[in-house]
């Protein structure tokens, strides 16, 4: 347990520091060209190829890893964030949205290899019947990258306001190589590589549980980037008047709640008590935590449209609220997959489920934009609760428990 506790030391300091340069770029690209002119949509734009690649990779990185090992698939993310990080570093002259787009295509490579690598490798660390245990460390990784995340969130738009877009993007570079040559040197060789070579058709999942399971991920983070990755952000300068500092801190103030809440999500669905194989949750558990979550954003449309408060009262409480459920639904949905996933070619399982989590972002990102600029944040939220509500129809078919699932692996 003792050597486990180590590499899972290792990979989580390492998808640390993976998350705090991914989210402070995010932060500039958005707040950065929204300061040259750029439209909500042109802005969404900019990460199109960044979630559309980021779906492919989890697809094709999920057979790559189980081929060569998580721990190659870890590294390679780390090196193309990089040489993303090194394309922004050119003139501001050559920063088009195509040249833009294109180093956002590596880094949302690069983010859903580093990402499907260190979930994967967690199932991999612990013996089947340590199911507690797993939903715990999948929670504190889960909960931890999102809280850097915010934490990134706020260094970049501190960055952006203090030395500028080239100066921010190269503490960045620099700060991720150092994390990259400590993770090669120290990470176990091979962790994650299957006993067996899957064949390329293996790519898709044949796992009834596992499918309605990416097919809820889909519509869960869709509905969230539908309002956070461009619409929040964008109000939040053009409506409300707020600074590249105060957008950025609120951001990574929520995210790095947020993250805090999917840490503690294992005491949060079971009162505190310690989990087993027998109390693990399952499916019924997923639906329960995600039916009050359908509402909270038709319910900020409401008081944000009739005025029930000032505007920026009504998105902090809504969104604090929100927050909490949807945290923990994201801890619940990320501990099932690793759970549910063949620990022989986990990475195949896990790929797919991301592929599903990077397609809906894709969507999301892409429906912030058009949404905000046709119709404002309004619309965001109540689309935003349509895709929760379909996703709550999805979980309602996701009732099997871990130890169901196993068994029928098994037949």
């Amino acid at each position: 347990m003792n050597h486990a506790l180590h590499q899972y030391s290792l990979v989580t300091l390492s998808y640390w520091g993976f998350t705090v340069t991914d989210g402070a770029l995010r932060m500039l690209v958005v707040l950065y060209f929204h300061q040259l002119g750029y439209s909500p949509f042109e802005v969404a734009a900019l990460f199109l190829f960044y979630e559309f690649f980021g779906m492919v990779t989890n697809l094709f990185g999920g057979w790559l890893a189980a081929r060569t090992g998580l721990n190659t698939t870890l590294h390679v993310g780390l090196a193309l964030q990089m040489v993303a990080l090194a394309m922004l570093l050119v003139e501001p002259a050559w920063l088009s949205v195509i040249y833009v787009m294109a180093a956002q295509a590596l880094s949302g490579i690069a983010k859903d290899l580093n990402k499907m690598s260190a979930k994967s490798s967690i199932k991999l660390l612990l013996p089947d019947n340590a199911q507690g245990k797993l939903y715990h460390w999948v929670a504190l990784l889960t909960g931890s990258k999102n809280t850097l995340k915010g934490v990134g969130f706020f260094i970049g738009s501190l960055l952006l306001s203090s030395i500028g877009f080239r100066a921010a993007i190269l503490v960045l570079f620099l700060g991720l190589m150092l994390v990259f040559i400590a993770s090669f040197v120290f990470l176990k060789r091979g962790m994650g590589k299957s006993e067996y070579q899957p064949k390329f058709r293996e790519l898709f999942s044949k796992s009834p549980v596992i499918n309605r399971l990416s097919a809820a991920r889909f519509f869960l983070f869709g509905s969230r980037d539908i309002w956070f990755v461009v619409a929040l952000p964008v109000y939040l300068q053009s409506v409300l008047g707020w600074n590249h500092t105060a957008v950025g801190s609120l951001l990574a103030l929520w995210i790095i709640a947020y993250g805090a809440v999917q840490a503690i999500a294992p005491k949060l669905t079971q009162l505190g008590h310690s989990l087993s194989p027998n109390n693990a949750p399952d499916g019924k558990t997923a639906l329960h935590w995600i039916l009050p979550l359908t509402l909270i954003p038709a319910i900020i449309a409401v008081a944000l449209h009739y005025s029930l408060a000032a505007p920026a009262t009504v998105l902090m409480v809504g969104l604090a609220v929100y927050g909490i459920f949807f945290a923990i639904n994201s801890s619940l949905h990320s501990y099932l997959i690793v759970a549910y996933a063949q620990r022989n070619g986990v990475s195949l399982d896990v790929g797919f489920y991301y592929m599903a989590n990077a397609g809906g972002r894709l969507v999301g990102s892409l429906l912030s934009g058009i949404i905000y600029q046709w119709q404002g944040l309004e619309a965001c939220m109540l689309v935003a609760s349509g895709f929760i509500g379909i996703a709550c129809l999805l979980s309602m078919s996701i009732t099997r428990s871990f130890c169901d699932n196993q068994c029928a692996q098994k037949l």
